[in-house]
């Protein structure tokens, strides 16, 4: 883990965190509390890394205020980002239960708050609440959905169409209802963007801009985009 900073958190006893994450969704007040007893929660500045590859972690983390990326190196050089994660969602859940070499870099978006879950703890956890495990396997069956929805989108469909399913996940996790349509802030630049689907930086401004010129979207500063017509972009 990176080093960070420790949180007073002596009144929230952890019960909002643990309550946000699906894993632990249908758990009674007395599980959740149990849950939260095992919490240890840092704070990370923007920029500052929470994993480095080649590392061992051995905690559960949980975003509790904040945003994340998931990236690893390719053999370029150039950074290649798997996953942004955002209040509620986690990661590290592979080392919980194997003695595992990080092979992605975990990187502060933001100023964010964590919570973590020591492997020796979650263990514990899991003996006496398997449904948890259940709900585990189910978000990593649906991230390897993801990566391969991913993998298949940079070989087979357009640029066009990157730059829509990344508009559309951005629009389903960071969006908000406004008069005009869904106002998304941006978790990335353009550059993030760019090596999250794959493309080049200015193709990513491009599209953007052509997209803006039909009507689509408008985009505000650098880091916000109001969607006009989702359905344009969906279809």
């Amino acid at each position: 883990m990176g080093k960070g900073s420790v949180c007073n958190c002596e009144n929230c006893q952890h019960r909002l965190c643990v309550s946000r994450v699906p894993i632990f969704s249908g758990l009674a007040s007395e599980e959740l509390s149990k849950v939260a007893a095992l919490i240890v929660k840092k704070k990370y500045e923007k920029g500052e890394l929470i994993i480095m590859e080649g590392s061992f972690p051995e905690n559960l983390v949980i975003i509790d205020q904040g945003q994340v990326k998931v990236f690893r190196y390719t053999s370029e050089g150039k950074e290649q980002i798997l996953y942004i994660f955002a209040k509620g969602d986690f990661f590290g859940e592979k080392n919980l239960l194997n003695n595992q070499e990080a092979t992605y870099n975990v990187e502060a978006l933001e100023a964010t708050n964590i919570c973590m879950i020591n492997k020796k703890d979650f263990q514990k956890l899991l003996q006496d609440y398997p449904e948890i495990g259940i709900k585990i396997i189910g978000e990593l069956c649906s991230r390897m959905e993801r990566i391969e929805g991913a993998v298949q989108s940079m070989g087979t469909k357009s640029i066009e169409a990157r730059i829509n399913s990344i508009l559309i996940e951005f629009a389903q996790k960071y969006g908000k209802k406004h008069p005009g349509g869904i106002l998304v802030e941006l978790p990335l630049s353009r550059e993030g963007i760019a090596n999250y689907i794959g493309v080049a930086r200015e193709t990513v401004s491009r599209k953007l801009s052509a997209l803006q010129e039909e009507g689509i979207i408008e985009m505000i500063g650098n880091k916000k985009v109001l969607i006009l017509d989702i359905k344009a972009i969906e279809e």
